[in-house]
């Protein structure tokens, strides 16, 4: 029996779109373009800092979001590592603030406190009562400004044993020993992308003091970074305030960058490995574009119909219909130089993956051939759009409104790069996503099986070997 369609306002449908499961809408949610909107303005001190400002008067709080520059494309062969360690060094304190900056954040009530890197960035945000703004100025602008005399060997090898104690934790989780094995195989010898984000034990081991000291003063200085302020503040007391704490920074040293650099490869290549693992995982990696392309923003639209939801075409088919895995998941991993399409599909246990790549090889080339229906393309539409939304919703990182600031501001030199994106998820037509997937997706795939290793143990000897 037909269902008949709601015409309700979108604004209203949006409001509904809270409180209904996903599956339940009948409507795609528009928003007009205006209203997808993070207001802000922007101010760059003398120094190079470029400041952003949003006023979100919701709460008496402010997300106070620092990124800076560099990230693990940005080290040396042999000297890899660097931003990572540096990511746990400067939450060590600076030179007029000896102690932990997450034991003094929390004194002072900070809530969504964190520090990530990757390739690309190295980011720390906090989010913190108005009366706490001062205070946290001061610190994240101290470990910015007055950070290089407090780095001394007690401290870089304290911080170097915690890393390390990291990676040997990370080197032993399940399935582990895939990311190093497709790093290394789908990009070419120093390529900004061809070592893990954590570095290598032996490059940690080497780092001195002085190649530490000079990676701090070359990518750490305020010309380097995007400060976003976002909550119960206004631009006159966010440019007062921010020029107290920084303007007497000095700015760093011109930086070379790499720029676009799309690694693709041709042919199929493939790996295979062993792990203590309890189910069999088969991976694929294509390179491609880099995350601010067109390209890229619709090999996202790709991967979500592929495999988002119980609805989708791996899910569908390998989980519900055949039952011979128990998670599939594609998707593009954007990147600032090259980014990666990838999928994983997780064996049902004991079984192998014959099957798995077989079913998944024949869905691709379904999509290739025959490109989303006009249900899936809708969908994938809407699952963006509320993405984006919900995050507008936090003003703090991991995607909140100073998260989309920064990331657009850092690689593309626009704030606004979010709605440049969500343009072209809304005009994607069904032959723009067929055409995308056919591009970067037919030729050049790194495969990688990870099996199970089998439970292996000696019988007893009669044998006399005096």
């Amino acid at each position: 029996m037909a269902v008949p369609v709601l015409r309700i306002p979108a604004k209203m449908a949006c409001m509904l779109q809270r409180f209904a499961p996903l599956a339940l809408i009948l409507f795609a949610c528009r928003l007009p373009a205006a209203d997808v909107n993070i207001p802000y303005e922007k101010f760059t001190l003398s120094n190079g800092l470029t400041v952003l400002v949003h006023e979100d008067h919701k709460a008496p709080i402010v997300a106070v979001n620092t990124w800076y520059h560099v990230g693990s494309k940005n080290e040396k062969p042999g000297k890899t590592g660097f931003a990572h360690l540096f990511e746990h060094l400067m939450f060590g304190g600076s030179e007029n603030f000896k102690g932990r900056y997450i034991d003094a954040m929390e004194k002072v009530g900070a809530t969504d406190l964190n520090g990530t890197t990757n390739e690309d960035r190295t980011n720390y945000f906090e989010n913190v009562p108005v009366s706490a703004l001062d205070y946290t100025l001061f610190l994240e602008s101290d470990r910015m400004g007055h950070f290089y005399n407090s780095i001394n060997k007690e401290v870089l090898d304290l911080q170097r044993g915690v890393v390390q104690n990291e990676k040997r934790q990370g080197e032993n989780q399940p399935y582990a020993v895939a990311e190093e094995l497709i790093v290394k195989n789908t990009a070419p010898a120093g390529h900004p992308y061809s070592w893990t984000v954590i570095g290598a034990m032996e490059d940690l081991d080497a780092a001195s003091l002085a190649d530490v000291q000079k990676w701090f003063q070359t990518y750490y200085g305020p010309s380097n970074a995007v400060l976003v302020l976002a909550g119960d503040i206004d631009l006159k007391t966010a440019k007062e305030k921010v020029t107290k704490y920084y303007g007497d920074i000095p700015p760093g040293p011109p930086i070379a960058r790499p720029t676009a650099w799309i690694a693709k490869m041709t042919g199929e290549h493939r790996g295979w490995v062993q792990d203590r693992v309890p189910q069999a995982l088969l991976t694929m990696t294509w390179n491609t574009p880099q995350w601010s392309t067109r390209d890229s923003v619709l090999l996202g639209l790709v991967g979500q119909v592929l495999s988002d939801g119980k609805t989708s075409r791996f899910y569908k088919r390998l989980v519900y219909d055949d039952r011979i895995a128990t998670q599939v998941q594609a998707g593009q991993n954007g990147r600032e130089i090259n980014s990666q399409f990838q999928i994983y599909a997780f064996a049902q246990p004991g079984a192998g993956l014959e099957k798995v790549e077989t079913s998944v090889r024949e869905e691709l080339e379904r999509f290739l051939k025959e490109g989303p229906s006009d249900s899936e393309l809708e969908r994938v539409k809407v699952q963006y759009e509320a993405g984006l939304v919900r995050g507008m919703e936090r003003i703090g990182g991991f995607g909140g409104k100073s998260d989309r600031l920064a990331q657009g501001m850092t690689f593309a030199g626009n704030p606004e790069q979010y709605k440049l994106s969500l343009n072209l998820v809304r005009q994607a037509t069904k032959a723009d996503l067929q055409q995308v997937a056919r591009a970067w997706l037919s030729d050049g795939v790194y495969i990688l099986e990870v099996h199970p290793f089998p439970e292996l143990k000696p019988v007893t000897s009669t044998v006399d070997r005096t």
